[in-house]
């Protein structure tokens, strides 16, 4: 099949998925070795409070897919520079981790979200102020014994990006910008978009509805609850509350630009350069348990995922809350990035897995 078929299947496939009312609006970007091959956009950006269609230059707030475009990238790129390690105690780092029952847990920990800490946590409503959130953090009580389990964690990678902060002597958002989206030419990807660019942003939900009910008892007790449409600024709560640059999520970007990213984790791109490190993304570093975790990543390999069987195991991807995902194939070379807005106008569960599962497939049609 060749390009132009590709990204008509593609098109065609999505837009089917708007008809049926999963998303608004879709695009979806298909880089293979290092040059673009397919870009699709259908459907709307924003339906509320103004119908705005979607293009492929529309920007999405990546949501989660933050921790492995900005957080676990700069984390490689400081491995590499030999000013962190793998089995670098976080307490090195983080003094607010010199506790009994965190002395033990490693910055390989946190990246395969191993590190016992919790799923998440509503920080905006227990540490009130931002200064304190690093602390609020180190104080959790652990979930499980270290090692023992994988449970995707917010916390873990909030932790991480302090760390990277404080290892580069500067802010994540400067962090991102110098070391990454300057080197790449990026135009747009970052933290805090300008409100001018709003009219190419891709709205988020209605308030944070879902949020509030996996708050439960505390969200009776707090009183900020964003109500209007989340458009133009992060979805995400507890990102929202430390200003909108966070670890974990804050990320914006066009579908094209976090391809090109995650096409940086592949040998021949500009900011890694050690095979060791492309190494230990395609590494299963979580033998036996539940996910398969590599180096920021999840595998191609862990069972119902959203790789589907037209990746191979080595494979690597995430996913965001607000609707986007990113899968590498390295053996082909190939980077499936596909955002959508999934939770605008409110919050809805559409087939996500067997939709990106479906794109991952025609992209290597």
């Amino acid at each position: 099949m060749s390009p132009a078929e590709r990204a008509e299947s593609i098109a065609a496939y999505l837009e089917e998925c708007v008809a049926a009312g999963h998303f608004p609006g879709a695009v979806a970007v298909v880089r293979e070795r290092g040059r673009e091959v397919a870009s699709v956009a259908c459907g709307d950006a924003v339906v509320v409070p103004e119908r705005i269609p979607a293009t492929v230059e529309t920007v999405f707030d990546l949501a989660s897919l933050t921790k492995q475009l900005v957080t676990a990238l700069l984390f490689c790129q400081a491995m590499e520079s030999g000013d962190i390690a793998m089995d670098t105690p976080v307490l090195s780092v983080l003094s607010e981790f010199d506790r009994d029952d965190k002395r033990a847990m490693r910055f390989r920990d946190l990246l395969t979200h191993t590190s016992g800490l919790p799923k998440w946590v509503p920080l905006y409503a227990t540490a009130r102020n931002p200064e304190k959130a690093l602390e609020a953090i180190a104080s959790l009580n652990l979930a499980y014994v270290p090692g023992s389990r994988v449970v995707y964690s917010d916390p873990g990678f909030l932790a991480l990006g302090f760390a990277i902060e404080r290892i580069g002597g500067a802010s994540l958002d400067r962090l991102f910008a110098g070391r990454i989206a300057a080197p790449l030419g990026l135009r747009t990807a970052g933290f805090r978009p300008d409100q001018a660019l709003r009219p190419r942003i891709a709205a988020s939900e209605t308030g944070n509805v879902y949020e509030r009910e996996l708050a439960g008892d505390v969200a009776a007790t707090y009183r900020k609850w964003r109500t209007d449409v989340i458009w133009g600024e992060v979805h995400d709560g507890n990102a929202f509350f430390l200003g909108g640059v966070a670890g974990h999520a804050g990320l914006f970007g066009t579908a094209g630009e976090a391809a090109l990213i995650a096409e940086q984790f592949l040998p021949g791109g500009t900011l890694l350069s050690e095979p060791a490190t492309f190494a230990m993304v395609r590494e299963n570093l979580t033998p036996g348990l539940e996910e398969h975790r590599s180096l920021g990543w999840i595998l191609g390999s862990t069972p119902e995922c959203s790789a589907g069987p037209a990746m191979p195991a080595d494979a690597f991807g995430h996913t965001g809350f607000t609707g986007t995902s990113v899968w590498v194939d390295p053996q082909a070379e190939r980077v499936v990035a596909l955002m959508t807005n999934r939770t605008h106008p409110v919050y809805a569960a559409p087939p996500m897995t067997r939709i990106r599962r479906t794109v991952n497939a025609l992209a290597a049609s």
